[in-house]
């Protein structure tokens, strides 16, 4: 069974947030409002946050880091609903079972990286936007919390394409929206249980870190630092 996991090259990132458009489209995340932007409620599944570098590095200033779910291995948000709406599925994938949730927001208290999003409007698209939305996904409906699911139905597709060749999984068979879009190629993705996989190879950096890894929730999104690393998300 895979473990999925992604690496992000942050000396190849350039922030052109390819990624987030991508992610938006892909998974039929709604265009904030004018006001819901004012109010803090615009939903993206995937975000560049900024972080300031320490004063004592050797490139001081600002940067973005592209913050989608981290799919920890331990993940904390799994541990607080009561309803099980969130859990983590047996190839390490931290889902969101939307039926279930009735809107506590427990998780998005519970997790560190703040990278789940409570919808608090019924999600509309602007013509002809409506036109384009991805019949694979699911519209959300006003009232859940929604998140980054690594373009999970993409991986069902993969897997029945798999199949029908009569022939096991490979490695780029599954790729997520953000890391297929990546012009940069910042982004690698593939199965953390593959001694042999990209990311694998790479998550043995001695660039490699993760966010807030001191909190023990083992994230499956690895990071490889730019230059000297001083800087706090």
């Amino acid at each position: 069974m895979a473990r999925w996991g992604m690496v992000i090259d942050l000396d190849r990132c350039t922030a052109c947030q390819a990624c987030v458009v991508a992610c938006q489209v892909e998974n039929n995340v709604a265009p904030p409002s004018a006001e819901q932007a004012t109010r803090g409620r615009a939903i993206s599944w995937l975000r560049l946050v900024p972080f300031k570098e320490s004063e004592h590095g050797t490139r001081p200033g600002l940067r973005l880091v592209p913050l989608p779910c981290m799919q920890c291995d331990r993940p904390p948000c799994t541990k607080v609903c009561p309803v099980q709406a969130t859990q983590i599925d047996k190839e390490g994938l931290v889902a969101q079972v939307y039926p279930r949730c009735i809107g506590c927001r427990y998780c998005t208290t519970a997790c560190p990286y703040t990278v789940r999003h409570f919808n608090w409007e019924r999600p509309e698209w602007p013509e002809p936007m409506a036109e384009g939305l991805n019949p694979d996904v699911s519209v959300r409906p006003r009232g859940v919390v929604e998140k980054c699911t690594f373009c999970h139905h993409r991986l069902q597709r993969a897997k029945d394409k798999a199949a029908a060749e009569s022939r096991p999984l490979r490695e780029g068979d599954y790729v997520p929206a953000c890391v297929e879009t990546c012009p940069a190629g910042a982004m690698v993705f593939g199965d953390l249980d593959d001694p042999r996989s990209a990311v694998v190879r790479l998550s043995e950096s001695p660039r490699a870190f993760r966010l807030l890894e001191e909190l023990g929730t083992r994230p499956k999104v690895i990071y490889l630092s730019k230059g000297e690393w001083g800087g706090t998300v």
